[in-house]
């Protein structure tokens, strides 16, 4: 198919597309454009999931079978209308000016570029050193089943409840939940996760038999789930809402209800799957950045563990 491409119009830009035939995964036969064309199918869900974000881009030039590139650097070339924001990276004494998405030609243009999954960060460019989103991520260790996953959610539904706070969940397209929130932008990362970190060590207290917040995995449970509080130091990314799964059944990390999560199976939502999902409920995350939400409780409970000899590990 070399030299074969297509131009899509996406709103006011036509977005080159080349090799549209070149299957990215083999075991659905899915192809370059079946990607496009999914993108294009959950746009208003993926723009608002990325929007203003820094985000880093997994990409797979010949497909699955081929190297996963981790690319944080828009490349030279980049059509004009595209635009960036630039992180610093201060441990390495470098930068990098990374896609910012704000609006659907730059998703497409992404995957024009081979991305499938797309890692935003939990700050925006206004100011990317404070966070507006905190995550609660749910990860199941080895021999945790579903049913557990889902188990916990429930107490992490209960919890937020309590606090008064509105999370809206998501599968992550692997064997684990995530759940985000929309915070005040008032804290630096490394307040941010010792509010995950609070919250979590609460959602363990009620769930002991269930749930583990020991930091070093090889002294996990391998039963246990994790909840994974350090997804929100800097610099730390996951698949967004909306994100295709750089694996073999494409699976999606889709939103879905609190009322959905005791019978949900991540496997059903692929890129076959997922737009008439879209299209029938539209994006069940659509009010998430009606109401920003304070941290200070949570940071009570941070200050009330570390008194009590639970300090958070480093980063």
């Amino acid at each position: 198919m070399a030299g074969k491409a297509t131009v899509i119009e996406v709103g006011d830009y036509d977005v080159r597309v080349s090799n549209p035939d070149r299957i990215y995964f083999p075991e659905l036969g899915a192809t370059k454009l079946d990607l496009v064309e999914y993108y294009l199918a959950v746009g208003d869900g993926i723009v608002r999931a990325l929007r203003e974000r820094p985000c880093m881009l997994h990409r797979f030039p010949d497909g699955l079978a081929g190297e996963k590139v981790h690319q944080k650097r828009v490349p030279n070339g980049a059509p004009p209308w595209l635009e960036t924001v630039r992180v610093k990276f201060p441990r390495y004494n470098r930068h990098a000016d990374e896609l910012c998405v704000t609006k659907l030609a730059d998703v497409i243009w992404a995957v024009q570029m081979s991305t499938v999954e797309f890692h935003p960060w939990n700050s925006r460019r206004a100011d990317t050193e404070k966070p507006d989103e905190w995550r609660i991520d749910l990860d199941p260790m080895p021999d945790c089943p579903f049913g557990t996953v889902r188990k916990v959610a429930g107490v992490a539904h209960e919890v937020l409840d309590e606090l008064g706070i509105t999370g809206f969940p998501k599968t992550s397209g692997g064997k684990g939940l995530h759940v985000y929130v929309r915070i005040e932008p008032r804290w630096g990362f490394s307040d941010v996760r010792r509010a995950a970190l609070a919250f979590a060590r609460e959602v363990e207290r009620r769930a002991p038999d269930d749930v583990t917040t020991t930091w070093w995995r090889k002294d996990r449970d391998p039963g246990s789930l994790f909840i994974d509080y350090n997804q929100n130091a800097r610099d730390h990314t996951i698949a967004s809402a909306y994100s295709v799964r750089g694996v073999p059944t494409a699976t999606v990390s889709t939103p879905v209800n609190w009322d959905e999560i005791p019978d949900v199976d991540p496997l059903d939502f692929t890129i076959r799957t997922v737009p008439a999902r879209f299209a029938e409920l539209g994006d069940l995350h659509a009010a998430i950045d009606d109401r920003a939400f304070s941290l200070d409780t949570l940071l009570e409970w941070a200050d009330r563990d570390e008194k009590a000899g639970l300090a958070a590990p480093e980063e």
